[in-house]
């Protein structure tokens, strides 16, 4: 019914590392040649654990929105946008809070997790209780087929088509709508319309679901239906009502987990990152300066890779040569650990060369940004608009 769109979005913490480019930016770059897709920057979201702090949020959306330029995300391919320039997200969120029970907000696995490991916040306020549902609105005002996730953010996916399918339920079963769905399958012509009518009725008596691909693809070739008519058509198929809002699905992302200096995950908390633009000379001390294997006090003492937190580096940097060169002269004591660590500054520097030229271009002349943004928050608030039209109608708020 619809088209494959994705959607992802970051909050602004300010410049990136290379934990969120092998996490979460790799995948975008991919995406966007793969499909029509929208990124933006969750600004709202910041807002909901840094309400007291606002104020380092608006320098963090530039410098993120730059590393994302830089990391190579294209916005010839895909629609970079702020949320909060687009307003229609704060309606459909309003409106779709008039229907969420408040116990789905409350058994989000994230809500209580994230109270406990932020317990230096008072985080007791609606925007933290509601932010799974201004999640779900961003998502479903763009009607957005998938959304790449990590396996933590799945229940916040099925949270979102749980919202899609209450609100379809309660709005789709528009007045008159067994007639104008009757009168959408007049305007397939009288072949066309006979099929349909063959392939719903196997479906709805026999579950014939090769006979509803079957008519999904037969509504999919017509050119003539306005989209309120197919939409009509695809509620109608399927024994329901119009469907307004789509329900998403999670996109699984296989992103490789990225070290910290110290071994543990890459995260600004633990101060153990590399930015994505760092200056070169500043890289090469962090990876010189890591910790290694405890056991090699000496350069003659043989070491277990398994141990140092560089072996972690070149199992995302690093060919399988380098890696058994690595690997067997560790357990040998054959080379040192400033040898082992010199491919790894090799391999994060040459990562980072060509982020560094492309930032620079927008460092030179941030109107780039401005208008890259501006641009894309216009694609973006026409979408939105198109879906809130539907979502008013539906409602009952369309009226003059």
């Amino acid at each position: 019914m619809f088209a494959d769109r994705i959607l992802s979005g970051m909050r602004p913490t300010g410049h990136l590392h290379l934990g969120h480019y092998h996490g979460v930016l790799k995948n975008w770059i991919k995406l966007q040649h793969e499909h029509p897709c929208l990124f933006f920057v969750a600004d709202w979201h910041a807002l909901t654990t840094h309400y007291d702090t606002p104020e380092v949020i608006g320098d963090s959306v530039w410098d993120m929105l730059i590393d994302w330029l830089a990391a190579g995300v294209d916005p010839a391919q895909a629609t970079l946008f702020i949320q909060s320039r687009v307003p229609e997200h704060a309606e459909l969120h309003l409106l779709l809070s008039m229907i969420t029970p408040l116990g789905w907000l409350e058994r989000v696995p994230t809500y209580k997790d994230q109270q406990q490991n932020m317990g230096e916040k008072d985080l007791a306020t609606y925007g933290f209780l509601g932010y799974p549902l201004l999640q779900s609105a961003d998502i479903l005002i763009y009607r957005a087929t998938h959304v790449p996730v990590g396996e933590d953010q799945v229940p916040h996916i099925e949270f979102t088509r749980e919202i899609a399918r209450r609100f379809n339920h309660i709005y789709g079963r528009e007045v008159g709508f067994e007639e104008k769905a009757r009168d959408a399958v007049k305007k397939l012509g009288s072949k066309k319309g006979r099929l349909y009518t063959e392939f719903r009725v196997r479906f709805q008596e026999q579950g014939d679901v090769d006979a509803l691909e079957a008519a999904k693809s037969l509504l999919d070739e017509q050119q003539n239906l306005s989209a309120g008519d197919r939409e009509r058509l695809y509620g109608y198929l399927e024994g329901g009502g119009k469907m307004i809002l789509v329900e998403p699905q999670s996109m699984l992302t296989s992103a490789s987990r990225m070290p910290g200096l110290d071994g543990r995950k890459m995260s600004k908390s633990y101060g153990n990152t590399i930015s994505l633009r760092e200056d070169p000379v500043s890289v090469e001390k962090k990876i010189r300066t890591m910790p290694t294997d405890p056991a090699r006090i000496r350069r003659t003492d043989p070491g277990d890779p398994e141990k140092c937190p560089v072996w972690q580096f070149h199992s995302v940097y690093s060919d399988e040569a380098t890696c058994d060169w690595v690997k067997k002269g560790c357990q040998s004591a054959a080379i040192g650990c400033i040898e082992c660590k010199q491919p790894v500054i090799d391999a994060v520097l040459k990562e980072q060369e060509p982020m560094r030229e492309r930032a620079q271009h927008f460092l030179d002349d941030p109107v780039l940004v401005r208008n890259i943004i501006a641009d894309g928050c216009e694609r973006a608030r026409r979408l939105a608009q198109e879906t809130m039209r539907e979502v008013r109608e539906a409602m009952g708020l369309d009226y003059s």
